[in-house]
């Protein structure tokens, strides 16, 4: 079966066949290191993430770029508003970045390359436009000519005109129109900077991912290019710009873009103290299981509403899928299963189910459905042993393409195994001895500690608290 993808740049729902198959070149724009990431920098890690696993359980060969701005205004005035290096803000920064994915456990790119790492490929880009004559130099700066290109506007369905409507007119002096963007700035005192053919200075934003993007794919056209909505205009469209006026050539040839992220219905702001960073939530939650759930539950092109009642929905959830498993762990699989991994036929309708909705644009929602009606269903067929193991390999499968896991994040309370084992082996012996006052004594404090006792017939499971 096809997958099809909403392409931002067509305006329609297209069936993905990428330039090489099986091979697949994405590139995402990262992130901009001169704070910890926030929760809405978790949907876009987690986002093309999911994407990236599931057309690789498709069979393609993912090849997956996600850029580090490790030189910018923001990280300037940080370093500065904190007297310390930008260098040693950014190496801070990159190492929280690190930890941040790791606590999600979301895979780094196969390339996470850092714009002051390819200074020099960037400036021979530079050089390249202005000799074609589609840049211009002005003050120890240089411009991109935007009317010079005559696709401008494309992706965000702009034209020139209204564009320059939305455009402060007095940005700068140097500019031949209000619309042209810098490609390398002057490097101001005190200012990072570099050597070039016009001058010391430092890349513009919007250069870097044109450059890494191509290089690191080896590639002058992406098969996609992913980021939010907001980078739409004018990070993506003055990339195309740069790309195609350089190249000749499409720059990518599908654009993915998910919607943004607020919080109780209102944008997040350090101001209206609503900002969360992934660490706020880990340290609180323990759980990034929890955020993903979250994230899943809407379509990722569409915006997304965080709250504390949405988490705890997520945390039920993810209760009822944990509870199930830990009564499926004792399944045993019929040869039908084992050998040829032939499913009874409701299992096998929903496992196909939740590949269809992922096929049609990574509807996640949908995708959500099949996890918990498959859930329903075995739990319907609990005493039916192969149905039961059947059900626990897909959902497996399932939760595997949704990189969701039970792993909590340790806290330097939470009790380990070996103390949980010794308790339930205590408890064991009250309840031999007819001492049951203790043996509830014991199940109360595991249930304090975040562990949950359960009575089966094959003896005493458990499981930690969500």
């Amino acid at each position: 079966m096809p997958i099809f993808i909403y392409n931002s740049l067509t305006r329609k729902k297209e069936e993905f066949i990428p330039l090489n198959n099986p091979r697949v070149n994405i590139y995402t724009c990262g992130v901009t290191v001169y704070d910890d990431s926030h929760i809405g920098h978790a949907r876009s890690l987690y986002i093309f993430d999911l994407i990236r696993r599931y057309l690789k359980y498709r069979g393609f060969t993912v090849n997956f770029v996600r850029n580090i701005t490790d030189v910018d205004d923001k990280i300037i005035n940080r370093a500065n508003e904190l007297k310390i290096h930008w260098r040693d803000l950014v190496e801070k920064y990159i190492g929280r970045y690190d930890e941040d994915l790791k606590a999600l456990g979301i895979e780094k790119g196969d390339f996470e390359p850092r714009a002051t790492e390819n200074i020099a490929e960037m400036v021979k880009y530079i050089q390249t436009l202005v000799d074609k004559g589609y840049a211009y130099q002005a003050g120890g700066d240089v411009y991109f000519n935007v009317r010079k290109f005559s696709g401008y506007g494309k992706l965000s369905g702009q034209s020139i005109d209204q564009m320059e409507t939305g455009v402060r007119i007095c940005l700068s002096e140097l500019k031949h129109d209000p619309l042209d963007f810098a490609l390398w700035k002057k490097s101001k005192e005190n200012e990072p900077s570099w050597p070039s053919p016009f001058g010391p200075g430092r890349p513009g934003w919007h250069i870097e991912c044109s450059v890494m993007s191509q290089k690191f794919l080896k590639t002058e056209t992406l098969d996609i290019h992913a980021g939010g909505r907001d980078l739409i205009f004018p990070h993506h469209e003055n990339e195309i710009a740069q790309a195609e006026a350089l190249t000749g050539k499409q720059f990518a040839k599908y654009w993915i873009h998910h919607g943004l992220l607020t919080i109780n219905a209102q944008k997040m702001s350090k101001s209206l103290g609503n900002f969360i960073t992934i660490q706020d939530f880990i340290a609180k939650y323990h759980n990034p299981a929890l955020l993903k759930l979250f994230f899943l539950s809407a379509h990722y092109a569409h915006p997304i509403d965080y709250s504390g009642a949405k988490i705890e929905e997520a945390k039920q959830a993810l209760q009822r899928i944990s509870i199930f498993m830990a009564k499926a762990n004792s399944a045993k699989p019929g040869l039908a299963v084992t050998l040829f991994k032939r499913y009874p036929q409701e299992v096998a309708e929903l496992k196909n189910k939740f590949i269809a909705s992922l096929d049609d644009d990574f509807n996640t929602p949908e995708a959500l459905a099949c996890v918990f009606d498959l859930v329903n269903l075995a739990n319907k067929n609990i005493d039916k042993s192969n149905f039961v193991f059947s059900a626990k390999v897909v959902l497996n499968e399932m939760l595997k393409i949704l990189g969701l896991s039970f792993k909590t994040v340790k806290v330097d309370t939470e009790i380990n195994e070996d103390e949980i084992k010794l308790k339930i082996q205590s408890r064991s012996d009250a309840k031999q001895a007819k001492d049951y006052a203790l043996a509830d004594k014991i199940r109360k404090e595991l249930e304090d500690q975040g562990v949950i006792l359960e009575d089966t017939k094959e003896g005493v499971t458990w499981r930690r608290k969500l």
